[in-house]
């Protein structure tokens, strides 16, 4: 009762409560419906964070965090200039972040949640061929549970937290079915107040999560899915910015991870710019760090 469920939740709460009761305990049938009574009651039917939308703490967090990227940073700030003048009449964004591999897809999408004050989980569809990853089984199977989206959501306890899906274009397809398909429903923002979870078969609403999702080719997107999306594209970086990146980030890192202090390893720029264009010819950063790192050892 202190949940705050919707009305047609706390009925269909109420029924399967004095139907457990009614249970042996033994039978197979009340695990199944303790199950389904617990994963209802586990879920943020009514919790959700506050949203900081104080634009210079975001910039702030977002600079700190990253270098470069101007485009991206631009279109957080004016998300959230915007939402916080609409406020509640805004609905959430889905915001696809396209790029090569190691430009900070992820990274950022993490940055964006510290700076939003909103709780951060990642869904990797990466190698996802099933639809029931996606939406749940039903309850009719042994051992059912529900789908990805809903556990992130469990997870985070919040019903508004930032959630991340990476490599969404690496989804498959088989016999098994589409959950390209499946994610259709989630990513737009008209249908996605009653998303149905094949396990709780109740309506929730997803219209206050943030959806950022990844991919590194967005030809391999689906076109339906690529429509529900705000792409923003995330270009390589110069030998310049990976300069900038490298002193202000990457070798603070390294030189943490390999127990040396500051004043046990000094690179100077020259060094570090003949590390960029003789060692690595990358479009993100991750092969200047594992150069780095073998500095560092």
């Amino acid at each position: 009762a202190a949940l705050g469920m919707p009305e047609s939740v706390m009925e269909r709460v109420n029924k399967e409560i004095s139907r457990f009761t009614k249970l042996a305990p033994v039978s197979p049938e009340a695990a199944v419906a303790r199950t389904y009574i617990e994963t209802l009651a586990e879920l943020p039917w009514n919790s959700s964070t506050e949203d900081c939308l104080e634009l210079a703490n975001a910039r702030k967090v977002l600079e700190e965090d990253h270098y470069g990227l101007e485009d991206v940073k631009k279109r957080i700030l004016e998300y959230l200039a915007v939402k916080k003048r609409a406020g509640k009449s805004m609905r959430a964004q889905v915001i696809c972040f396209v790029g090569p591999p190691g430009v900070g897809k992820t990274s950022i999408a993490r940055s964006i949640a510290e700076a939003m004050g909103r709780k951060y989980v990642r869904v990797s569809l990466g190698g996802v061929r099933d639809e029931s990853e996606i939406r749940g089984h039903r309850r009719t199977y042994v051992g059912a549970m529900p789908g990805s989206i809903i556990s992130a959501i469990k997870k985070a306890g919040t019903r508004n937290p930032l959630m991340l899906l990476d490599e969404m274009d690496k989804m498959g397809n088989d016999f098994r079915g589409d959950p390209s398909s499946a994610m259709l429903e989630v990513l737009d923002t008209e249908q996605n107040t009653a998303f149905r979870d094949h396990f709780i078969d109740l309506p929730f609403d997803l219209s206050d999560v943030m959806f950022v999702t990844t991919a590194n080719d967005a030809s391999a997107i689906p076109p339906a899915l690529y429509d529900r999306m705000d792409v923003i594209e995330l270009p390589s970086y110069t030998a310049e910015e990976k300069k900038h990146i490298a002193k202000r980030h990457l070798l603070k890192k390294q030189m943490k991870k390999h127990g040396l202090a500051a004043r046990q390893l000094r690179l100077s720029d020259d060094a570090l710019s003949s590390i960029i264009e003789c060692y690595t010819s990358e479009a993100g950063v991750r092969n200047l760090e594992r150069q780095l790192a073998a500095l560092c050892r």
